[in-house]
């Protein structure tokens, strides 16, 4: 069984950082990707950020790009997402996720088949 716990969220104001972690168990780790999607009050779940299973492939939502960072320590099953310059924009749900299939990065959420339970990012102005 696939298990994915998120850590890291809170509560913060516009410029500051936060870096979240997740957990993965029940998977060869390092044979798959992960991301990162968000979700916020009222819209859609949006991708932000994935990373292949080596570390060497990460990919970012333009909106994110230059101020978050995602990067995985393969002997820990851990992934994180280092968040720069936080944007009251970024105050979401954040989700990590495991890809549905081994040696496949995806930015698409149908390419992944578990979740996290999520961690709440609140960033104030």
């Amino acid at each position: 069984q696939v298990q994915l716990v998120e850590s890291g969220g809170g509560l913060v104001q516009a410029g500051d950082s936060l870096r979240l972690s997740c957990a993965a168990s029940g998977r060869t780790f390092s044979n798959y990707a992960m991301g990162w999607f968000r979700q916020a009050p009222g819209k859609e779940r949006e991708f932000a950020a994935c990373i292949s299973g080596g570390g060497g492939t990460t990919y970012y939502a333009d909106s994110v790009k230059g101020r978050f960072t995602i990067s995985r320590d393969n002997a820990k099953n851990t992934v994180y997402l280092q968040m720069n310059s936080l944007k009251p924009e970024d105050t979401a749900d954040y989700y990590c996720a495991i890809a549905r299939r081994s040696f496949f990065v995806s930015r698409q959420a149908k390419d992944f088949d578990y979740w996290g339970q999520g961690t709440q990012v609140t960033v104030s102005s």
